[in-house]
């Protein structure tokens, strides 16, 4: 492994990339559309276990040395392995086998810690590996626009080629979106190459019609750029320039803006959440034993009688009960207090904002109980939060450490006789 001797920063060899974007293959999602083409659900299993596995060893692979760094994030995930065993002990297989997956996604990230040292790095492999999988979602668009908009989902862009939801598809959207605009208000990236990715990614964020994933982006933005503003002339500007045109943009296409955030929905549908709450209310309502409280029903589908939950807490309270709830509360609280005692930078800012977008996102989303996008965003956010590491110390002054950092003199002609 090379090191970096001024920063003692340990140079990541380029299978970690491609552990990291095996991971996110693994959480992509296998269900809820359509595809052009139907592929069997037992094969998108197949791949994206193979993918988890495959991660795993070549992770294993390039830390032989099983070193890792410590991580107040990935101790409380690991913890929350421990309600999640307890839990599905009794409920089958199935959840077995979901612990299994739950306990091999966060070993290959204690793996991966090695290399985080709070530099952008990961956040570069977050972004190609997820606008990759918009370039599939768009070339499905192309390919077949009406299995892309499909009337089933009121005519909101899904995965033609790959079974992915609006839901799926916004949140990738809106992720990159704020990763790279962060990017370039940090001068890691060029306009061009940021317009490259926001662009289209802020199209198929508009096509699925994902309030969610919009407001998540907004709001972890304002946040983001907020703490940059009293170090950053870039970031003063861009907000300056970003409140002048929201404004405009809401006196011009207000009710353009507003049909697009109903959805066609009526005031009732839009108030109890698209049916959410009735889920929600009948989950609460349901009679349970003081076991199932503290320790949940055992990890499974993040559904209630058929439906989905679509509530993290909800769904954790479900399947991991109490303690499973007050794990995730502690891991979202040790990231967002870390963040607040980082100084000002381009990784707290983007720490900022995927720790505000996933909290914002698990209102009407599921992900933060198990191996899932949301838990990845995290854990690129904890890559961003770790501390550096320590420079390599130099040698004491007139005590050189080796034999070449003596300093030659040159000998004068007369003496060379």
């Amino acid at each position: 492994m090379r090191t970096d001797i001024e920063t003692g920063t340990e140079h990541a060899p380029r299978a970690v990339g491609i552990a990291w974007a095996l991971l996110a293959l693994n959480v992509l999602g296998s269900a809820g559309a359509k595809t052009i083409v139907p592929i069997p659900r037992s094969l998108i299993q197949m791949v994206t276990m193979g993918a988890l596995v495959g991660a795993f060893t070549l992770a294993l692979t390039v830390n032989r040395q099983l070193r890792i760094r410590p991580s107040a994030f990935l101790f409380l995930l690991t913890l929350l392995l421990v309600p999640s065993l307890i839990s599905s002990a009794d409920a089958g297989a199935g959840a077995l086998f979901r612990c299994a997956r739950l306990a091999l996604f966060v070993g290959t990230l204690w793996l991966l810690s090695r290399w985080w040292d709070g530099s952008p790095r990961f956040v570069h492999h977050h972004i190609r590996w997820y606008f990759a999988v918009l370039v599939l979602v768009a070339a499905g668009l192309v390919v077949s626009p009406g299995t892309a908009m499909p009337e089933y989902y009121g005519g909101r862009l899904v995965g033609a080629l790959w079974p992915l939801t609006p839901p799926q598809i916004g949140q990738y959207s809106a992720v990159i979106i704020g990763l790279s605009v962060l990017l370039l208000l940090g001068r890691r990236t060029t306009p061009a190459g940021a317009a490259v990715v926001i662009v289209p990614s802020f199209v198929l964020l508009a096509m699925t019609h994902t309030r969610t994933a919009t407001l998540g982006m907004v709001i972890g933005l304002v946040l983001a750029i907020g703490s940059l503003i009293l170090t950053s002339a870039a970031a003063r500007r861009f907000f300056t320039w970003a409140v002048l045109c929201a404004t405009v943009a809401a006196v011009v296409f207000g009710s353009a803006l507003r049909a697009w955030f109903l959805r066609g929905q009526s005031q009732e549908n839009f108030s109890n959440l698209t049916g959410r709450a009735k889920v929600w209310d009948s989950l609460l309502s349901a009679p349970r034993t003081t076991g199932d409280t503290v320790f949940g029903l055992g990890l499974g589908d993040k559904s209630w009688d058929g439906l989905p939950i679509d509530n993290s807490w909800l769904a954790v309270y479900n399947e991991q009960g109490l303690l499973g709830v007050a794990v995730v509360a502690a891991f979202l609280l040790a990231l967002g207090g870390i963040a607040l005692l980082r100084p000002p930078s381009l990784s707290r800012a983007c720490a900022i904002f995927l720790i505000s977008y996933c909290a914002i996102s698990s209102y009407t989303e599921v992900g933060l109980g198990d191996a899932s996008a949301y838990l990845l965003h995290l854990a690129l956010a904890a890559s961003l939060l770790a501390a550096p590491a320590a420079a390599a110390p130099l040698p004491a002054a007139g005590i050189p450490r080796q034999r070449s950092d003596i300093p030659r003199r040159r000998v004068p002609r007369w003496a060379r006789r």
